[in-house]
């Protein structure tokens, strides 16, 4: 071990020694530390220190385990656990941050660039175009790539997720006469879903060429030519007046700079007596200042420039460019606890295939820990999942008792 690995080191094992709830034991060279006092309530995890290599990586954050990790310098028969203890130690750590935050303003503007068009396409496919192949085995036959739908004990993943298309469709109302935009068309599942069991008319935009391929054949195999419209377009340039829109878990793609930009533009499509549902993945409001442009792990390796809105700020944009209220807002975070345990145990189950078609170790290394990160994040509530019902000034309806939302007052 070098001089500046054991240095590392040391500073790992102090900060490990200010964890309050759960236990880690770590492994190294025949040697185990434990750290923590564990609980039968809290999580508990192992770690098996390969190389004296991850310590300098280790101290650089979430971005540096992931790369640890990714380079086989560690391992844990227990990811979720891990991440689990991370996210339940961090209250002490996040105010330190919170009150360093004006000082890391002005670098985080330097560093994080706006989401041009240009660069949001080259964000998307540096994520949804490494092979339809690798979302086919780790989602379920819809190919639903955002949280599902639990409603019932025993739902299989497929179910879960039809039964959150029948949840989107029925809070939007939707109907022949409708004609909704759906901004983040996926690979088509929920267009081909409107457009056959309601019988709407669906324009859908992606800008991943993958997508865009994939839900032009899903609709054409459907029979729904007719009905629905897929356009490979940036939300900023879409243009026409529709009736409903629909947006499920894009936005954490467009950038904390461009927030604003795509809730005017959301707004600026529907028609004076428009609805919209947002489904939105969001961050604890205490958390986003110091998160929006950091260099973690999710943005580093999975989704580069990706940023998670919170509430708050949600809010704060609908009352500074839109004339959109909130009248629903339904937390569904238990269900994308379960919705990862599934699409985690369909990419542990197809790793051989996955090798076979050329996603290397390292690959599906970051695969695994991103899988992982996301359901302890949403276990622990450092992430959360909404879905959000905007309104324009002109809606006189009445959501339906069938769905399940907690109203709220229409935004200030």
């Amino acid at each position: 071990m070098t001089r500046g690995q054991a240095a590392a080191r040391r500073l790992v094992f102090l900060l490990l020694s200010r964890v309050h709830r759960g236990q880690l034991i770590v492994h190294e060279d025949g040697r185990e530390f434990r750290f923590g006092p564990g609980g039968d309530d809290e999580p508990s995890a192992v770690v098996h220190v390969v190389s004296p290599r991850a310590w300098p990586l280790l101290v650089r954050g979430s971005s540096g385990l992931g790369r640890a990790y990714a380079d086989g310098h560690w391992d844990s028969p227990d990811l979720t656990s891990l991440i689990r203890i991370a996210a339940v130690n961090t209250a002490e750590l996040d105010a330190v941050r919170r009150w360093a935050t004006p000082v890391r303003v002005p670098f985080q503007r330097l560093r994080s660039r706006r989401v041009t068009e240009r660069q949001g396409r080259t964000d998307i496919s540096r994520h949804y175009d490494l092979g339809t192949a690798l979302f086919e085995r780790m989602l379920d036959p819809t190919m639903m790539y955002s949280s599902a739908y639990f409603a019932d004990p025993g739902m299989t993943l497929e179910e879960a997720s039809i039964a959150k298309l029948e949840l989107t469709c029925d809070k939007l109302e939707l109907g022949p006469a409708d004609h909704v935009l759906e901004i983040g068309s996926g690979w088509g599942t929920f267009a081909v879903h409107a457009a056959t069991t309601r019988g709407c008319r669906v324009t859908t935009t992606t800008i991943s060429a993958d997508q865009l391929e994939h839900a032009r054949a899903r609709v054409r195999a459907a029979g729904v030519e007719h009905l629905v419209t897929v356009v490979g377009q940036d939300y900023r340039v879409l243009a026409g007046s529709y009736d409903k829109l629909v947006s499920l878990e894009m936005i954490e793609a467009v950038g904390w700079r461009d927030f604003d930009t795509f809730f005017r533009t959301c707004s600026d499509r529907l028609k004076p007596e428009g609805l919209m549902l947002l489904q939105a993945i969001t961050m604890d409001d205490r958390a986003y200042a110091v998160e929006k442009a950091s260099r973690s792990f999710i943005r580093t390796f999975v989704f580069p420039n990706g940023c998670l809105p919170s509430l708050t700020v949600i809010q704060r944009c609908l009352a500074a460019v839109t004339d959109l209220s909130v009248v629903g807002l339904q937390d569904l975070t238990p269900h994308y606890v379960e919705t990862l345990r599934h699409w985690r145990a369909n990419f542990e189950a197809a790793l051989g295939e996955l090798e076979a078609l050329g996603y290397d170790d390292p690959f599906q290394r970051i695969w695994r820990l991103y899988l992982a990160y996301c359901e302890a994040g949403f276990a622990e509530r450092r992430i959360s999942v909404a879905q959000c019902v905007l309104a324009k000034p002109g809606w006189r309806a009445a959501l339906p008792e069938s769905v399940a939302v907690v109203r709220l007052a229409a935004t200030a």
